[in-house]
């Protein structure tokens, strides 16, 4: 049985005769700035909750704290808003420390309000919280009795321009401390713009315009720029073919769209990719994973890059022309400057296949069948088979590990919001049933599929009780290998030892019904028919689904990594 999160209550709280103190000052700026908190109660933040929770804001108390911030930052990724998240001080702060590190690297926007030491000195039990934040690049602010709803303001205002995590302090002898005169801050500093010169924008459009088989490369910034419509009208024009980044994916609404780059990239997509003679990368940071190891593109590809990153991130090899600016206007520059080419010349009248439901559908032509050389299912074939049974109107979201190389090949979304991919920044597992609760607040007129290994499943184990909790309608799939599957594809097929490498077999479906889930097992794809059946029948409420899979079978984006001799 679920229990549906309670509403979230936007804007300032009803009037109450509480005496205004540091804690409840905080409190009312997060009414005012944001739509919904994640946290676990303390001793440092108790009297924050409690404010807000006795006025009916929404609420959503994790089970281990690290979900609290997996939680915001998949709210963000869901809703484009700044995330909510508290905890508590010393070990509820120091359990957050991974989610955040993940979402400081993934540039996720949220404000994380933490307990610390009393101003009066260090307790034996307290750390540097600022200096520890700090060592992850996240900046931390201080609320005191003179400038308590301020910060706050500050804290939202600069995770937003900087989109990134921010971590707001309470010492704890002020969480109780009544309010005194207001002391004013100093304003931040503008938000710097990037033009393109006029000159650069006629040299990038020259380029474009010279292209014989031009692609289009849309990241995540497109999303966050609002840069959809001038990308695909510049797109059109040139009759280019386009692809995303797994955060990006969907961006583009078109027929000619070869779909997620890099190592997630269907292997009849990329063979097309590869031929493109120029690319034009528009806020993608070509990392490891969408350039798949350097081998996304052929030699000798031309590859132009936008971005309004600052110059010391855009150093990358396959990158031949740089323009610094911000998207949305660039775009449209460019397209003023492109005149819509002959469409029997394109690149799209030469690969008309592209616009095709076979060269698009979920058919896993890379490797159809149904079991792997262990006999034990191939996930290929099961995830391909998802795409059909799960509801469309659907939000994915994925925890990290080996198993991350199918989901996005073969299962569709909405929109960009609704794939989302945590821990892939910080190369961390553990975060998903975090994640797919903050999916499920944020979205919860859509099915939220999480879709994790057993490995990651088992070290989020306490927030799969919270996902069962907040979710209304919701599926997890656990591609379930008996192993740490990164780790025994790049070592033990080296000749290490794999005993460290191996899980005892974990059913997560019964797991999954001692916490008021349904679920089943399968071992053939004949048993997804549980899930099938389920969803028949069930508009509310949550499903495991424990999938034995291979362990003889690699994903495309590790074997372009032990190719290149990378290691994840």
């Amino acid at each position: 049985m679920t229990t549906n999160a309670p509403e979230a209550t936007a804007g300032p709280l009803p009037p109450t005769t509480v005496t205004a103190t540091v804690s409840t000052a905080v409190a009312e700026v997060i009414a005012a700035r944001a739509d919904h908190l994640f946290g676990l109660m303390g001793n440092g933040n108790a009297h924050l909750i409690s404010h807000l929770t006795s006025a009916g804001f929404g609420f959503t108390s994790a089970r281990h704290e690290a979900a609290t911030v997996a939680m915001a930052d998949a709210y963000h990724r869901a809703t484009g808003k700044v995330g909510a998240a508290t905890t508590t001080y010393g070990a509820g702060f120091t359990n957050t420390y991974t989610a955040l590190a993940e979402a400081r690297l993934a540039r996720i926007p949220l404000v994380l309000v933490v307990g610390d030491a009393p101003t009066t000195g260090a307790r034996p039990f307290d750390i540097d919280q600022t200096g520890a934040a700090a060592a992850v690049g996240v900046t931390t602010l201080v609320a005191t009795s003179a400038n308590a709803a301020a910060i706050t303001h500050r804290a939202f205002d600069l995770a937003a321009r900087t989109v990134q995590p921010v971590v707001l302090a309470i010492p704890y002898d002020l969480a109780t401390a009544p309010l005194t005169a207001p002391v004013a801050l100093e304003p931040l500093a503008a938000k710097p713009t990037w033009s393109a010169a006029p000159e650069e924008l006629d040299r990038i459009a020259g380029i474009l315009r010279a292209a014989e088989r031009p692609l289009i490369l849309a990241g995540r910034g497109v999303v966050l720029a609002g840069a959809a419509a001038p990308l695909r009208e510049l797109g059109d024009r040139l009759g280019a073919l386009f692809m995303t980044s797994v955060m990006a994916v969907g961006v583009v609404d078109s027929a000619w769209d070869l779909g997620v780059a890099g190592g997630f990239t269907r292997d009849h997509r990329l063979e097309l990719a590869r031929t493109a003679d120029v690319v034009l990368v528009a806020g993608a940071s070509l990392n490891a994973f969408q350039s798949r190891y350097g081998t996304l593109f052929g030699p000798g590809t031309r590859v132009i890059r936008i971005d309004n990153e600052p110059a010391d991130r855009m150093a990358h090899p396959a990158v031949t022309d740089y323009l610094r600016a911000d998207l949305a206007p660039a775009l449209q520059g460019l397209t003023a400057r492109v005149a819509a080419a002959e469409a029997t010349t394109t690149w799209r009248a030469a690969a008309p296949e592209v616009a095709s439901e076979v060269f698009r559908s979920a058919a896993p032509v890379e490797d159809p069948a149904e079991f792997g050389p262990d006999g034990r299912l191939n996930p290929r074939a099961v995830v391909a088979a998802l795409e059909e049974i799960l509801p469309q109107e659907r939000s994915v979201v994925m925890d990290g590990g080996h198993f991350i190389g199918w989901a996005p090949m073969y299962l569709s979304v909405p929109d960009p919001q609704a794939m989302v991919l945590v821990g892939t920044a910080f190369q961390s597992i553990g975060l998903g049933f975090g994640s797919a609760a903050g999916v499920s607040v944020a979205r919860p007129e859509r099915t939220t599929v999480l879709v994790t290994g057993d490995g990651g499943g088992l070290m989020g184990l306490a927030d799969l009780e919270t996902f069962v909790r907040a979710t209304r309608r919701g599926v997890v799939v656990v591609l379930n290998d008996s192993a740490y599957g990164a780790e025994l594809h790049q070592y033990a097929s080296q000749g290490l030892d794999p005993t460290a490498m191996l899980i005892d077999e974990v059913d997560f479906a019964a797991i999954g019904r001692a916490m008021g889930a349904a679920g089943a097992k399968a071992r053939t794809l004949a048993g997804l028919s549980a899930l099938t059946e389920w969803l028949a029948t069930h508009q509310e409420g949550v499903f495991v689904l424990d999938v034995a899979i291979s362990q003889k079978i690699v994903a495309e984006f590790m074997t372009a990594s032990l190719t290149a001799g990378k290691k994840l």
